[in-house]
């Protein structure tokens, strides 16, 4: 608990933006929860309620990779504050909404916060490497893995509640005001970035623009180690795209789940991660990052297998619900490990391309999961293509493992191009 306290108790502005962070993911889960409920009521389609996810899913592919080029140009506090004023002031035509002839509305708003969060994400994740010490960071970043599952726990409770006593009014009313107080939060961080003054030239801006672009997609690949980081992430957004859409079908045709079991046993995984978190912050500078990321990609794996196949020897929902909260542990490790050894590799101002580039590659990736689940399974059956996806954190953890040497080296990627 010594590096928890040292990172929690000294180390003010990241207190400040960890704070800021738990109260605007409670923000987004409540209004992801309240608008999935309030869209099929509207609707009664289950297709309305799948545009949604293709509406928060769009912008990360076609705008994350240019997103990240942008926020190592500009001040990442600064970013972090006008986008969540931005994400506020977005909700309000929410109000508007009140039967199926607007429900486009609710389109148009999911859409501009997902464009939004093509920013914020990388100008977090850039900023975090600057606020702690160097021995700090994989606690640091097993706290933001461990508030993102606090606030999914928070956030869907209240998102149904709110949605239930005044639609979405209240949704965006609710969401909005998390938003804000971010905003407050963020804005009494004392932490001050300056950036060197970017040359504009006539006809220069377009193409400097595209060569930071190209840079950052270079920059995913430009070493062993960095590759490794991207390959992973490719590898886990196809299984991510696999289980969006077969867990539903495992829990209903594998162990006779409904409904309510399903969304027990999905909420059920925040809880390990929410341990899981304490742990890796715990023992954060004790572990190289590497190992820790290779020992949780590895277990993750174990126990999804575990979770997938013990159908075929039991029809019980209890191991469905053990695994599920046992595998937050080694989930929120690899989290941790993972991010840890991207920071480590990366430099200030190339860092938010970089993490912008690899964001969009694993949402494709997670799209050709997605796709590909459709088909293989009806074609292979539901089990084998689920203990496929664990398989993948199984592969992927021994390769982590057997190359932390090179996952050791730092930095590996370019400095900024010059201004």
């Amino acid at each position: 608990m010594k590096d928890l306290w040292g990172v929690l108790a000294r180390q003010r502005d990241y207190r400040l933006m960890l704070s800021a962070g738990l109260i605007s993911l409670i923000g987004d889960w409540l209004l992801r929860t309240g608008l999935a409920f309030q869209v099929y009521v509207l609707t009664g389609s289950t297709l309305a309620s799948g545009g949604l996810l293709l509406a928060s899913f769009l912008p990360a592919v076609v705008l994350g990779s240019l997103a990240g080029v942008f926020v190592d140009r500009w001040n990442r506090r600064t970013t972090m504050i006008v986008t969540n004023v931005l994400n506020a002031a977005v909700l309000l035509p929410l109000i508007a909404v009140h039967d199926k002839s607007t429900i486009w509305i609710v389109y148009g708003v999911v859409l501009a916060q997902s464009c939004l969060q093509q920013f914020f994400q990388p100008a977090e994740q850039s900023l975090v490497p600057v606020l702690v010490h160097e021995e700090q960071l994989v606690t640091a970043n097993a706290l933001n893995s461990q508030i993102r599952d606090l606030a999914r726990l928070i956030g869907a409770a209240l998102g149904g509640v709110l949605a239930a006593a005044g639609g979405l009014t209240l949704l965006a009313i609710g969401d909005a005001a998390t938003f804000l107080i971010a905003v407050v939060l963020i804005a009494r961080m004392r932490h001050r970035q300056v950036r060197p003054a970017v040359e504009q030239t006539a006809g220069g801006a377009i193409r400097r623009l595209k060569e930071e672009w190209t840079e950052g997609l270079r920059l995913c690949v430009a070493g062993p180690a960095i590759r490794l980081f991207f390959i992973f992430c490719m590898v886990t957004g196809v299984g991510e795209g696999i289980m969006s859409t077969l867990f539903a079908p495992f829990v209903s045709a594998e162990i006779g789940g409904d409904g309510q079991v399903y969304g027990l046993i999905v909420s059920s995984q925040a809880i390990g991660g929410i341990v899981g978190g304490l742990v890796a912050a715990a023992i954060g500078s004790r572990w190289p990052a590497a190992r820790l990321w290779g020992i949780g990609a590895l277990a993750f794996g174990l126990i999804d297998c575990t979770l997938f196949l013990y159908p075929l020897a039991s029809n019980s929902v209890i191991p469905a619900f053990v695994c599920m909260i046992v595998v937050g542990l080694p989930g929120a490790l690899t989290v941790a490990g993972m991010m840890t050894v991207f920071q480590n590799l990366t430099v200030d101002g190339t860092r938010g391309r970089i993490y912008g580039a690899v964001g969009a590659a694993e949402s494709v990736a997670v799209l050709i999961g997605i796709t590909a689940a459709g088909f293989l399974g009806d074609a292979v059956g539901i089990i084998p293509v689920l203990v496929f996806q664990g398989l993948g954190y199984v592969v992927g953890g021994l390769v982590v493992l057997s190359r932390q040497r090179v996952l050791a080296s730092r930095p590996e990627v370019a400095r900024p191009l010059p201004a």
